[in-house]
């Protein structure tokens, strides 16, 4: 028979796995021998902080990240073609969302391996529980473009769509540029289209708030080199 592909959930801010994560994340955690990370250094602290009484040195982890390859990643899984269970450990929050672990999972289903995703957070479901934006009809677009004109082009758009489909539109940006991201928001977007940043979700400084463009001038948060989420909508 062929091993079981779990999708692991991790932390979105430090030190809060104990508030975030059900029982069940961290029993398969210390269950399991073998993990495709996206970052290894990150996935050993994590996996030591829920599952204590495993042996880091005694466990596989294999590296998956943006830049390998559909070879590098079934080779990965042979073993669980084998019969061994493993699992998917994302940098933050859960895999397959915004997530290299998206290819895993995949090639996992091609393969006819079992996946099983566990519950965690998600910085995006997350966001748009809490802007009080449309939560029938949404879509998220992950990284705007980095180039200028065509972000302007990009954020125009996204808002078209927001307010002509009554459509809640989400994305995200590199933590560096979050404020660039959002001196282009407050001079593109119409004065009463509505903004939401969600960052630092889960953390104690959380913030969550939603309002006009037109009041979100002058009043921005200093969110720079913070995980965010942005969202537009009516």
């Amino acid at each position: 028979m062929k091993g079981t592909l779990y999708l692991i959930p991790t932390v979105l801010a430090d030190d809060t796995a104990a508030l975030v994560l059900p029982a069940q994340v961290a029993m398969q955690v210390a269950a399991l021998s073998y993990f495709l990370v996206e970052n290894a250094r990150t996935a050993r602290r994590f996996i030591k902080t829920v599952a204590p009484a495993q042996v880091i040195e005694n466990l596989r982890i294999t590296v998956i990240d943006k830049d390998s390859t559909e070879a590098q990643i079934q080779e990965a899984l042979k073993v669980v073609v084998a019969g061994q269970d493993a699992g998917v450990v994302s940098e933050a929050g859960c895999p397959g969302v915004a997530d290299p672990g998206a290819e895993v999972a995949r090639l996992a289903h091609k393969l006819g391996i079992r996946v099983v995703p566990l519950v965690g957070p998600s910085s995006l479901l997350l966001a748009l529980m809490g802007s009080g934006m449309n939560g029938q009809s949404f879509a998220f677009h992950g990284y705007l473009p980095i180039e200028r004109a065509q972000r302007i082009a990009a954020i125009k758009a996204l808002e078209k769509q927001a307010l002509g489909q009554h459509q809640t539109q989400l994305f995200i940006e590199t933590p560096y540029r979050n404020m660039q991201m959002l001196e282009d928001l407050l001079t593109q977007l119409n004065p009463s289209t509505r903004l939401c940043i969600a960052a630092n979700l889960t953390a104690p400084d959380e913030l969550v708030r939603t309002d006009t463009v037109a009041n979100w001038k002058g009043k921005l948060p200093q969110i720079h080199k913070q995980p965010a989420v942005f969202l537009i909508g009516r």
